[in-house]
């Protein structure tokens, strides 16, 4: 057992295989440690997040190296059958890869019973084990868009896209069956310990879409609050995250600065994790129908109103915000930083989805992005008094200055080189255009080169992971990453800068600053 650094609340453990990974997992729910908050299994590894006040990583390591090893134990759980039309783009490619032909490939796939080891990757996707023992590696270049239903390899691993997303398993058919229903419980058609079987279908699959869930704009318990006049570039309702269901393949997501968030609430008097506006960039217009008190935290930027009466007002940034009936309230650009939150005080009246009422921009779970026209009510949250005293606000980035962020190294420093890892910290990085919700994708003049090329099986990610593709040039996950993924990750973002990271705009630079040396905290770095 190797257990490798994540950051400051998050510790990784290499096992022999997925059984062990399978069965250190089930041991870990059976009888769990004090202080662990999340498990994530994967193929070869186990993903601990834990509460550092509750226990510290030395003692977590020293508990979780005292497990003796156990495979799992293989319980059958119940059988889902999957119809699959075999006619999917790779299905030669992988017939040649295996040495068989196409027919064989399809008997074989649909006569052995596969088990669901873990989920990951997206909502819904689960990582199949065992059944026809193939392994196939996956495709050279990733596609795109990949749609939903596809049924697919990679590595040891079957699997079906539960929605439309970029992948790079290889395809060998599709199904009609929904993989991920909000609307059903659990959402997730497969869950882990499930036993799958493929059957052969000669029709192509009809596929019905889900639309995301809309806002509750329509709801008659109470006239509208707020109207929606100009959405600006992105404005998305986030709360703290969606906590407990990474058995489904789901991260945590929310706000991308979690303090600002809470500042917001605080300044009405709301409770800290309830859902407000972020707003990308300002521009945001709002109308106001009834008389709202807002709260404005994170980027600054000017704020106007134009009342009823023509009269134009300029309320400060970081006190609360009055508003009447037919008042007009709008967010200029933000002085520096990337993200501003606006809160309503009692709330805002949105239905949650999976206990959370976020955006997940990934999942596609959670309201969708604002839209003109839209209409907000406001909620009865429990209220207490205003916040009206002055807070120093955290000094924000903006475009064209450097900020440094504290990293943590590992957990897969060691598969790269040590001039990567001098390259790493020494040169900075652009913060590109590409960058978004998922992850801000920096360029380098220096890109970082590996000494293990192998290909990782997929572990579980962290908010702050850097993980570095074949290009060498990185990317640095923010709150919608993926749950797992499939490059190595050289190092993580503190903790405590990840509100930080999650303000930087395009055309920023990042240094990186190294808060350790890369070490296991028990067994052997992985080589």
């Amino acid at each position: 057992m190797n257990i490798l650094p994540v950051n400051q609340s998050t510790l990784l453990v290499e096992l022999d295989g997925l059984s062990q990974t399978l069965g250190l997992h089930e041991r870990l729910r059976q009888a769990p440690i004090p202080g662990v908050t999340t498990l994530v299994p994967a193929a070869r590894t186990l993903l601990v997040s834990f509460a550092p006040e509750r226990i510290s990583a030395d003692e977590l390591a020293r508990r979780l190296l005292a497990q003796p090893p156990a495979d799992s134990d293989h319980r059958q759980g119940e059988l889902i059958e999957i119809p699959v039309h075999y006619a999917g783009e790779d299905l030669d490619d992988v017939a040649r890869l295996l040495d068989l032909t196409t027919d064989e490939v399809i008997r074989r796939h649909g006569e052995h019973d596969y088990r669901v080891a873990f989920c990951g990757f997206a909502p819904g996707f689960a990582y199949l084990s065992g059944g026809a023992g193939f392994d196939v590696p996956r495709r050279p270049t990733p596609r795109t868009r990949i749609p939903a239903g596809a049924v697919a390899l990679a590595g040891t691993f079957s699997g079906i896209y539960p929605t439309a997303s970029p992948g790079g398993w290889q395809l060998i058919g599709t199904t009609p069956l929904d993989m991920w229903d909000v609307e059903r419980t659990p959402a997730a058609l497969l869950q882990p310990g499930m036993r799958v079987r493929f059957s052969a279908t000669d029709a192509p699959p009809e596929r019905t879409s889900v639309p995301a869930p809309a806002i509750n704009t329509d709801a008659p318990v109470q006239a509208p609050t707020l109207e929606i006049v100009h959405p600006g570039l992105q404005t998305l309702f986030q709360d703290l995250g969606r906590f407990g269901q990474t058995a489904q393949g789901v991260s945590t997501a929310g706000a991308m600065d979690k303090g600002a968030l809470r500042a917001a609430n605080r300044r009405v008097g709301n409770p800290s994790d309830a859902a407000a506006l972020e707003v990308a960039l300002g521009g945001l217009k709002l109308r106001c129908h009834r008389p709202a008190m807002l709260g404005l935290a994170g980027a600054p930027l000017a704020v106007s109103i134009r009342t009823e009466a023509g009269e134009t007002l300029s309320p400060a940034f970081d006190g609360p915000i009055e508003l009447a009936a037919g008042d007009v309230l709008t967010l200029g650009t933000p002085r520096a930083g990337l993200r501003s939150y606006l809160a309503l005080r009692g709330g805002f009246e949105v239905a949650p989805v999976l206990g959370s009422r976020s955006t997940d921009t990934l999942a596609k779970l959670g309201p969708r992005p604002l839209a003109r026209g839209d209409r907000l009510r406001a909620a009865e949250l429990p209220v207490t008094a205003l916040d009206l005293e002055a807070h120093a606000a955290p000094e924000l980035p903006s475009a064209g200055q450097t900020v440094t962020l504290d990293i943590v190294m590992g957990p897969r420093s060691d598969w790269f080189t040590a001039q990567a890892l001098e390259t790493l910290c020494a040169q900075a990085w652009d913060v590109t255009s590409q960058s978004d919700r998922i992850g801000l994708r920096l360029q380098g003049e220096r890109a970082l080169e590996r000494i293990n090329d192998a290909e990782l099986p997929s572990e579980g990610t962290v908010t702050g992971a850097i993980q570095v593709p074949a290009s060498g040039q990185p990317v640095l996950f923010l709150a919608d990453h993926p749950l797992t993924g499939g490059y190595p990750v050289i190092a993580c973002v503190a903790d405590y800068h990840l509100d930080l990271a999650g303000q930087i705009p395009a055309n920023a630079r990042i240094r990186f600053n190294p808060i350790n040396d890369f070490s296991p905290l028990g067994g052997e770095a992985s080589s």
